[in-house]
């Protein structure tokens, strides 16, 4: 009987572990070929007798490809230092807007009393269901009238349409998780509103900042419906818009070139995420069964 058990306790263990290799596999298999391709020349890329699944004669020739200039390289692309920049640019001020706003709207709705605050907030998360291919040709029409159509700048306005209402209804149940009573006890020993947000609930409410920070600063850097729309240029393109535009000739694709460009762009997402993830974890499940 307890040989039974105990049989019956490492067979689950071993489907459990089996199961998690299995998605583990599924989920980095990607990644492992996009690495492996942009190490590959493109005789390697068609030779499927040693070069499949690994690399016989790895090569970073793809991406010394990315950093030349315009005139030494095989493909037409301003590089990827400027595409960099750009996308650094847009997503670190796209990020610090879309928090500062989204942090004064969610404490506003889950803590102000006032006439119609619920109604607000689900008015503003219905905004971000709303698909972005509506938005971008009012977009376009609103950004032209300003001059600001083509400029990598007219996505410091278009990003944030989308992230703003997210990340108000994920911090609005965020704070709502936060007992108000501290606050009060807070104001009553003196504090202003705004003293008891600086020094009570936003110390408090760090798991959700960086949730809606990662968020923003994650769709900011791979958004590419609204850098397609709105910019022209080659040395005002973003990340994505740049891979893909450059990298990609009709009918004919830079393998080796596109996948390093697509590996390397992929990294400061990666660092955020494993530097954050508990953060991010708390403040999204928090958010969300609360909110």
């Amino acid at each position: 009987m307890r040989y039974s058990l105990v049989s019956r306790f490492i067979s689950r263990k071993l489907w459990f572990y089996l199961a998690i290799a299995l998605l583990l596999i599924i989920v980095l298999f990607p990644f492992y070929w996009m690495f492996i391709t942009s190490l590959k020349t493109n005789m390697q890329l068609y030779d499927f007798s040693g070069n499949l699944f690994w690399v016989r004669k790895p090569s970073l020739v793809n991406y010394i490809s990315l950093f030349e200039t315009q005139s030494r390289a095989v493909f037409a692309t301003a590089g990827i230092r400027q595409w960099a920049t750009n996308s650094i640019y847009v997503s670190v001020i796209t990020t610090f807007i879309s928090v500062v706003i989204s942090t004064m709207a969610g404490y506003s709705i889950a803590r102000l009393r006032y006439k119609g605050a619920t109604l607000f907030g689900i008015l503003i998360f219905i905004t971000y269901l709303v698909p972005k291919t509506l938005l971008f040709i009012p977009l376009a029409q609103v950004l032209s009238q300003i001059d600001l159509l083509g400029k990598t700048s007219s996505l410091l306005l278009a990003y944030p349409t989308f992230v703003i209402p997210f990340c108000t209804w994920l911090l609005t149940g965020y704070f709502r998780t936060i007992p108000i009573d501290l606050e009060e006890c807070a104001m009553i020993d003196g504090c202003t509103r705004l003293g008891a947000l600086r020094f009570i609930t936003l110390p408090l409410s760090v798991p959700g900042i960086v949730t809606a920070a990662i968020f923003s600063f994650t769709l900011s850097w791979n958004d590419l419906l609204y850098a397609l729309a709105f910019v022209s240029g080659e040395a005002s393109k973003t990340l994505p818009l740049g891979i893909t535009s450059s990298l990609v000739m009709s009918d004919y694709y830079f393998w080796g070139p596109l996948m390093a460009a697509a590996l390397l762009s992929s990294i400061p997402v990666a660092i955020i995420y494993f530097f954050f993830v508990d953060l991010y974890v708390s403040g999204l499940t928090t958010g969300a069964v609360k909110g």
